[in-house]
């Protein structure tokens, strides 16, 4: 590892949390972060400044390289030296692109600082809010870089009023979305302003950039800058080359990092009441807080990686303690006992073996079992509770059917798939129980076809089906009857149950993990009664959460039902995976256990009995309340010149669209929409053509909703037929059962 020279001093640095800055780079995709991270590198003497901006140090995988997009999150750390001390700088560039929006929640956790890059020209898009959204739940904070400025002055050749104006805009937006989603008592302080320093100007590219006291220090003006971009091809590129001399991008970001975020010792007690829902007062709360070295381990995991040397390798953030080799710990969510083999840090896709890496660091681990990523690590032995679970922003609303192209492949098949979905848990692969199919749900197109790829890279051969559309299954009105009444097979046991519609907010709770079965029973029980009017009878009494759905267990005074409980729960998370329309997952159900009689004798209250009785009343009821399919949305933000919205707005009907919003500026028009998930595939090429390439456009998932009446039944036989189901729709008196 002879190209990286600061080791000894970036290993020296761990040990003085107040000189750490953990940051990560996020923006929309093509906004220019891998190509910023170049100019850090290059000053950190890893690459040579000649090829910095063209080299992608960071995209190291070969089909990262080849189509210039981040994929998967890189680690590295830089020394920094600011007003004569030096600081370590543990960097992560995260992916752009929304289907990798997952990985830069994961990144984010092991954040305290997030430098946020925005394209001067395209101003900030759908994925630039969605991130920096994220960034502000984890209580990260954020600084601005507003990149390709030459472009303003080249190809759009505005003025320097004109261009401060566009700076304006860009800062507004950002700052009102600061506003939105910061905690409160950082709303106004972690604005960004240009009068401070915590708002960049530059160009990645041509490697310059200065913040406003910089420009200062360093006696240049915007006019320069101009200049500098007039004259012959030769002319600029001598001027150009003299501006990054004059101000290397790398040194005002630096000592941005340096200055305005956060060190381990300032983040760590204001971020640990979010991501960590322990007791504040107590050793490890404590430890955590001061950031203690000395204290009981508790790493968060972030990232795992399975290496065919090393196995199991779990990168994360280590908030208190230390992690060094031989050290027994454990896995408090899964469990599990280990002992560390290894410690390593990350300097891209090199594992530098280090002796023990201490709190306020990004730390990289082997000699684990299986884990997943949220895993929380703590010393074995000490009583702490796990972190919070991390909350993505969007979920996989895209499958396709998947199976080796030589049944002799199936040992290498498992293998593969096991490693990819471990290390991106974005990716879902399941086995259709009716038809045996292999499915692999993910989070749009391109995700999947990276995975694809990256099955093939590990010599697997597959054939994947054409995207199929997740939908989701749920009801219109709640139901008013009598219970609905389930008997065992062997007619001994039987369950009577209901089903309610969950509010929105409920369901908006579950889905971003506020309402959780990790949290303790009086904690749930008190948001629901509180903040969403539950009684507090059905609020005690969750048994279980499965997806958006929860069982409530209202049963009295019954014997032996302690016994068999567990079976129930599992049949009832069984039961809401796989509904009776289109056997899609459920959405948004309370099912109530509201009487129960049980055999006294053991051998006629097995699983076997116990789950039938469970999943057919769930079933039957739910074909009571006018169930209805739910299909996923996603919004649609598009920048397009005026001469070709047209054309976009045409294109957003064909796709059973709905238009929201379309307003100016300047030239350009934005236009806002929602479409279906169903209706997008191909969007992008449609895009491209038909707006000779004009066109910047993103799309998020933003909501399930109802397919529309119309065509319910077709989309329910469709998917019925191609999951080789009767075409008959069941009804409830196949499910429930009577006296």
């Amino acid at each position: 590892m002879g190209r990286y020279k600061q080791i000894e001093d970036i290993v020296k640095l761990m040990n003085d949390p107040k000189h750490i800055r953990n940051t990560s780079i996020i923006a929309h995709v093509d906004h220019g972060k891998t190509t910023l991270s170049d100019s850090l590198l290059a000053a950190a003497g890893i690459i040579s400044m000649e090829v910095a901006g063209q080299r992608l140090f960071l995209d190291s995988w070969e089909l990262e390289q080849k189509r210039q997009m981040t994929v998967f999150p890189s680690n590295i750390s830089l020394v920094h030296t600011y007003k004569g001390e030096e600081y370590l700088i543990n960097l992560i560039d995260t992916p752009g692109h929304i289907d990798f929006s997952g990985a830069v929640t994961r990144s984010l956790r092991a954040v305290d600082g997030a430098l946020v890059v925005v394209d001067a020209v395209e101003g900030p898009m759908t994925q630039t809010e969605t991130v920096l959204m994220q960034a502000l739940r984890e209580r990260v904070k954020p600084i601005l870089f507003i990149n390709k400025v030459d472009r303003l002055i080249k190809e759009l050749r505005l003025t320097p009023q004109e261009m401060q104006q566009r700076f304006a805009k860009i800062i507004l937006r950002i700052n009102q979305l600061i506003e939105k989603y910061a905690p409160p008592e950082h709303k106004r302080d972690w604005q960004v302003k240009v009068e401070n320093g915590t708002v960049a100007f530059g160009s990645a590219l041509h490697k310059w950039g200065f913040t406003l006291p910089y420009m200062r220090t360093k006696g240049i003006t915007f006019k320069d800058v101009i200049d500098a971009y007039s004259g012959t091809p030769e002319e600029v590129a001598k001027k150009v080359d003299a501006l990054s001399k004059t101000v290397p991008l790398y040194e005002p970001v630096l000592d941005m990092f340096c200055e305005h975020l956060p060190s381990p010792l300032e983040a760590q007690p204001y971020r640990q009441t979010q991501i960590w829902p322990g007791e504040p007062k107590s050793e490890v709360g404590l430890s955590m807080a001061k950031v203690n070295t000395n204290g009981p381990l508790l790493m968060c995991v972030t990232a795992v990686e399975v290496d065919p040397h090393s196995g199991i390798i779990a990168i994360g953030r280590v908030f208190s303690g230390i992690v060094e080799r031989g050290k027994v710990i454990q896995l408090v969510t899964s469990r599990q006992r280990a002992t560390i083999q290894q410690v390593y840090m990350y300097m891209g896709t090199d594992k530098i073996i280090v002796d023990k890496i201490p709190a306020g660091n990004i730390a990289a681990i082997s000699g684990l079992p299986p884990l997943q990523v949220g895993e929380t690590i703590a010393d074995d032995g000490v009583d702490t509770v796990p972190f919070e679970s991390l909350k993505y922003v969007s979920e996989p609303v895209v499958t396709v059917a998947i199976e080796p192209a030589d049944v002799r492949d199936l040992p290498l098949f498992d293998k593969v798939i096991r490693k990819i979905t471990l290390e991106d848990p974005n990716l879902r692969f399941t086995i259709n129980k009716e038809t045996g199919e292999y499915l692999l749900s993910g989070m749009g197109e391109l995700h999947l076809e990276i995975a694809a790829y990256r099955m093939q890279e590990a010599g697997l051969k597959v054939k994947m089906s054409k995207p199929i559309v997740v939908y989701r299954e749920t009801i219109s009105r709640d139901y008013k009857g009598a219970p609905v009444m389930g008997k065992s097979p062997n007619k001994h046991n039987k369950l009577w149950v209901t089903i309610e519609r969950l509010s929105e907010d409920v369901i908006e709770a579950l889905r971003t993990g506020r309402i959780s079965e990790m949290q303790k029973r009086d904690e749930r029980q008190k948001i629901l009664m509180h903040e969403f009017g539950w009684s507090a009878e059905d609020a005690r009494n969750v048994i279980a959460i499965e997806g958006t759905n929860v069982l409530v267990n209202r049963i009295k005074g019954r014997q032996f039902v302690e016994d068999v409980i567990e079976h129930v729960k599992a049949a009832f998370r069984d039961a809401v995976n796989s509904m009776p329309l289109a056997k899609e997952p459920a959405y948004g159900l309370k099912v109530n256990l509201e009487d129960i009689l049980i055999h006294e004798d053991p051998v006629h209250r097995g699983p076997a009995q116990i789950m039938p009785m469970t999943w057919r009343p769930i079933w039957g009821c739910f074909l009571l309340c006018e169930p209805k399919l739910l299909e996923p949305i996603l919004s649609f933000e598009c920048k397009v010149p005026s001469d070709f919205l047209s054309h976009v707005i045409a294109i957003i009907q064909k796709r059973r669209g709905r238009l929201i919003d379309i307003t100016s500026d300047e030239d350009i028009m934005l236009t806002k929409a929602e479409l279906p998930v169903a209706e997008s595939f191909g969007l992008a090429d449609e895009l491209r053509s038909s707006t000779q390439g004009r066109a910047f456009w993103a799309t998020q998932f933003s909501r399930w909703a109802p397919v529309p009446e119309s065509m319910q039944m077709d989309v329910i036989r469709q998917i019925r037929e191609r999951k080789g189901l009767s075409k008959e729709l069941p009804k409830p008196e196949d499910y429930c059962d009577f006296e």
